[in-house]
């Protein structure tokens, strides 16, 4: 997830290097939708990864 917000993300950059300033809002725009939906995975397995196993 963080993979294809990092990917997004230089879409964006060059899109904006380029002068495509409607391709480069959409790029960032879903770069940071991926990135808070990936840190918010990586927090909820990270709280419940690590618990023993229930007998």
């Amino acid at each position: 997830m963080l993979r294809l917000a990092l990917m997004f993300l230089i879409v964006a950059v060059i899109a904006g290097a380029l002068g495509l300033t409607g391709v480069a809002g959409v790029a960032s725009n879903i770069a940071w939708i991926l990135f808070v939906v990936g840190l918010v995975f990586a927090v909820v397995f990270f709280v419940l990864g690590r618990r023993p196993p229930t007998v």
